[in-house]
């Protein structure tokens, strides 16, 4: 491989680029505004300005993984293709149908998400199987040609085929598909049994139809990329993330791009993961703050908490109120709070998010016509960001723009000086993001004051010392590179790959571990050829697991199969799913029957080497300058000192009130707290939990129970 290897990550408000040298170690890193109408155009202006400024031609990079949000982009803005849906007649109107569940129970006007296939679309198909696959009544092929010839001159760009119980058996999804391909040549086809094996109809079908939705322009997208990149004299191996955190080939994530929905976010996870790991901290939580959302992951003996479904287009960011997809993913809870999200005043209190400026105007302090206050311009009136070393000094911020838009929207309607007001909106959105750490660590049994904060992103880390210390946190750690931390996280990224299938048995059946370790063996083979296609020859390993409850539930729980157990597969698998459960709930059933609903064989393939180069700053023991920083602690703006981390030498220890900037973000560390520089550059900091801020500035600043 040749000598550099890129990472790129593209985020709604802004591009994040890390250039790795192999030979020496270093890492280049830059950061741009994204471009909302086309992101490719800002990540390839970002690549060159980078390899421009680093002195390194495009034939050097061996390597290039790229993290996007253009999936979920897509379903969002609802810009993708003009879809239909084949589905087994009587199940027409599953799509409108969806769930009972109601996310807001007493809200008189609620509505569920508009299908992304509407209804004269959803084409009926004769055809039935029973649960295990046996056929109940043959395909239709007359009927379906006649029910095809009637899609043409409809527009139709993409075709989902979501038959019932095809992930017993996918012989009629298959036919369907082909004639679909002879009937309407050039339409992206998705079939269920392809797409998410697994049983619940809804969810399978909801996310066939979000993969077949999203295809062509994801297809487009990376084709457009790729080609881009080639022109630019790049050779090497081009690679994309998934939301499991781990890297596939381009083919792979075009044919299934609902694997990459969370691909940016996923990589920031798995840098948090992997630097917890060389510190000892393996249990954590990873916070990125950007500039449109912020998300929370839990981290547990060193690895990312994963979920099988998750929710695309959320409504007001709630769970449950989006679009359920079926694909393996790191557990995120993101919420409307970045740095862009707009700031406003509702029943005389502060409100922040989930709207945003985005990059385009983007807030008011960047001059580029947004008129809404903002949480960064907030930030830039406290003090917390210079208005000059934005970017690294390539863009500057309007500080009297922002403080003018937070006084008029923010300071006037509450009868606040725009310092106050500025902090209000600074505490609102950190209240909201508390509420979603509480989410990730309280409501899945852990405790907070149990965890290390790991902040990233834009915004991450001037937040995250006043959320460490809410929560009770002792301990929050700042990557180095942490305001592209996402981007670096590409670089240390494994080749991954996980795949499910249905498989239904009682834990006592006869033959059920035969059964078992051939289905197994079937999908690891499967696992291993994928992998080949990214990383040829190397060391992997793979780990088999069950989804398994008792009979009659309706929730399972994940369990580890058990290897080498011989003839007692059967005892182990039942031993360890009541362990598990007992772990969960606190008790278990003994004589209950258990049984598996799922199996999954996740393979991962050794990762190219990377670490963070070695800090090598001098350093000294003085402040590089001082500045007026609001701290409501110091009862409002006090002189505090400003460090520039890139002059931070190894074993520096910066006690708060204090700033510590780079070109990628800013450190705040409060009254009290203490960081310490280690030899990669990464700010370990222990956080204050005796010092509160002043009752009067509480009361001053109705804020604290700003929603988003």
């Amino acid at each position: 491989m040749s000598r550099y290897r890129i990472g790129f990550d593209i985020g709604g408000t802004f591009t994040d680029f890390a250039l790795h040298d192999g030979e020496t170690g270093a890492l280049h890193v830059w950061k741009r505004l994204s471009t909302g109408s086309d992101p490719s155009v800002g990540a390839l202006a970002g690549i060159d300005d980078l390899l421009r400024q680093v002195g390194v031609s495009m034939d050097e990079v061996g390597q290039a993984v790229h993290g996007t949000t253009i999936g979920a982009n897509t379903v969002i803005e609802r810009k993708g293709a003009r879809t239909a849906l084949l589905v087994t007649e009587g199940f027409r109107d599953l799509l409108i149908m969806q769930r009972p569940a109601r996310y807001s129970t007493y809200d008189l006007w609620f509505d569920k998400h508009e299908p992304l296939v509407p209804r004269h679309h959803v084409v009926p198909v004769r055809e039935r199987l029973a649960h295990d696959g046996a056929v109940v009544r043959e395909l239709d092929e007359n009927e379906l040609r006649a029910s095809l010839d009637g899609l043409r001159g409809t527009g139709i760009e993409a075709v989902a085929v979501s038959l019932l119980h095809s992930y017993a058996a996918g012989d009629n999804e298959t036919r369907v598909g082909k004639l679909v391909s002879q009937l309407l040549p050039g339409v992206s086809v998705s079939l269920s049994h392809e797409v998410a094996p697994i049983i619940g109809e809804y969810e399978r079908t909801s996310t066939t139809v979000v993969n077949a939705y999203i295809r062509p322009a994801f297809e487009h997208y990376l084709d457009s990329l790729q080609r881009a990149l080639a022109e630019r004299g790049f050779t090497g191996q081009f690679l994309v993330n998934q939301g499991n955190g781990g890297l596939t080939t381009p083919a792979e994530a075009a044919g299934l791009p609902i694997r990459a929905l969370e691909s940016g976010p996923a990589a920031g996870v798995s840098m948090a993961a992997w630097i917890g790991r060389q510190y000892g901290r393996g249990d954590l939580v990873a916070f990125d703050m950007g500039g449109t959302t912020a998300k929370a992951c839990l981290v547990e003996g060193g690895e990312p908490t994963m979920e099988r479904v998750f929710d695309v287009d959320q409504t007001l960011m709630r769970v449950g109120t989006g679009l359920p997809v079926v694909t393996p993913s790191v557990d995120l809870i993101e919420i409307g709070a970045g740095g862009g999200s707009i700031a406003r005043v509702g029943l005389g209190i502060v409100e922040v998010g989930p709207e945003s400026a985005g990059a385009e105007p983007g807030p008011v302090c960047y001059g580029n016509g947004g008129t809404r206050a903002t949480v960064t311009d907030a930030n830039v009136v406290l003090g917390y960001l210079n208005p000059d070393y934005f970017l690294g000094g390539r863009m500057s911020l309007d500080v009297g723009g922002a403080r003018a838009a937070i006084g008029a929207q923010i300071g006037t309607p509450l009868d606040l000086d725009p310092g106050d007001a500025a902090w209000g909106v600074h505490e609102a959105v950190t209240s909201n993001m508390e509420h979603a750490i509480r989410a990730v660590s309280i409501e899945r049994g852990r405790d907070p004051r149990d965890l290390t904060l790991v902040a990233f992103g834009g915004a991450g880390p001037t937040h995250a010392t006043r959320l460490a210390r809410n929560l009770g946190i002792g301990e929050v750690i700042f990557p180095a590179a942490a305001g592209i931390a996402s981007a670096v996280g590409l670089l240390q990224a494994a080749p991954r790959v996980d795949l499910t299938r249905t498989f239904v048995s009682l834990v006592d059946d006869e033959g059920m571990a035969v059964r078992l370790r051939s289905e197994l063996a079937e999908l690891d083979a499967a696992v291993n050829q994928l992998l080949d296609n990214v990383t040829p020859g190397a060391r992997r390993s793979a780990v088999y697991k069950a989804d398994m409850q008792y009979v009659g539930q309706g929730h399972v729980i994940e369990v580890e199969v058990p290897r080498d157990t011989g003839d007692e597969l059967a005892a182990a698998l039942r031993e360890r799913f009541e362990a598990d459960y007992a772990a969960m709930y606190g008790y278990h059933y003994p004589g209950a029957r258990a049984q598996v609903t799922s199996i999954t064989v996740v393979g991962s393939a050794e990762p190219t080497a990377f670490d963070l180069p070695r800090n090598t700053a001098t350093g000294r023991p003085g402040a590089a300058e001082t500045r007026r920083v609001y701290f409501p602690e110091l009862s409002g703006y006090v002189d505090c000192a400003v460090h520039r981390r890139d002059e931070l030498s190894t074993g520096t220890r910066v006690e708060g009130p204090a700033v510590i900037e780079d070109g990628q973000c800013a450190i705040l560390l409060l009254p009290g707290d203490a960081a310490t520089v280690d030899d990669h550059r990464n700010v370990l900091a222990t956080i204050d939990q005796h010092t509160d801020a002043p009752d009067a500035v509480d009361a001053a600043v109705p804020s604290t129970n700003g929603r988003g």
